[in-house]
């Protein structure tokens, strides 16, 4: 699953919230794995998210988490956050448009300059901007949702980088995706395997 040992058996906090992931997704995914030494952080991470999360339409959250995630090359993340949009929000053809080119021609505009302020983030956030803002600002958002997308981004940051500097792989359910969009969704380390 990843470089670092589990504890075992686990706490009853980790416990848990290994029943809440597997009652959402049906198993316990590698990344609530991951966190099973610190069930404190795992929750305070839940709830950052959700807080940011619940003050932004699903569509910009996954969009901003998406090509945060991108940028990252943390495959774990683009693929749970692509297969949202694939199968929730944009569809499949469109997710792996944007993999393909996010600024082309074949990305909303709004769209396209939502995952352009999460890449920035993600890859250099001290060099943003009042520019880079003003794309977002000409498309209609407000300087509140601006900042949910820098939010959104920069939360994606710390939680790719955990899973990637941990060495925590994709779960291997991830590989019953269609294979051109799993494809396009791995940009970094490969899946689990079974």
């Amino acid at each position: 699953m990843g470089y670092l040992s589990i504890p075992d058996p686990v706490s009853d906090e980790t416990a848990r919230s290994y029943e809440i992931d597997r009652a959402r997704v049906g198993y316990v995914p590698n990344y609530a794995k991951a966190f099973a030494g610190r069930p404190d952080v795992y929750a305070a991470w839940r709830g950052l998210n959700g807080a940011i999360k619940a003050n932004m339409p699903p569509r910009t959250y996954e969009l901003a988490t998406l090509a945060a995630a991108s940028r990252l090359r943390s495959s774990y993340c683009a693929l749970a956050h692509g297969q949202i949009l694939a199968d929730d929000l944009i569809g499949a053809p469109a997710v792996e448009a944007i993999m393909r080119d996010s600024s082309g021609a074949q990305v909303p505009p709004l769209d396209r300059e939502i995952m352009a302020l999460a890449d920035r983030v993600a890859g250099g956030a001290a060099e943003i901007s009042e520019t880079d803002l003003q794309p977002l600002r000409d498309l209609g958002l407000t300087d509140a949702e601006i900042f949910d997308v820098i939010l959104a981004a920069s939360a994606r940051c710390f939680f790719s980088s955990v899973l990637e500097a941990s060495g925590t792989e994709p779960d291997a359910e991830y590989a019953s995706l269609d294979p051109a969009l799993r494809e396009a969704l791995t940009v970094g380390r490969p899946i689990a395997e079974g």
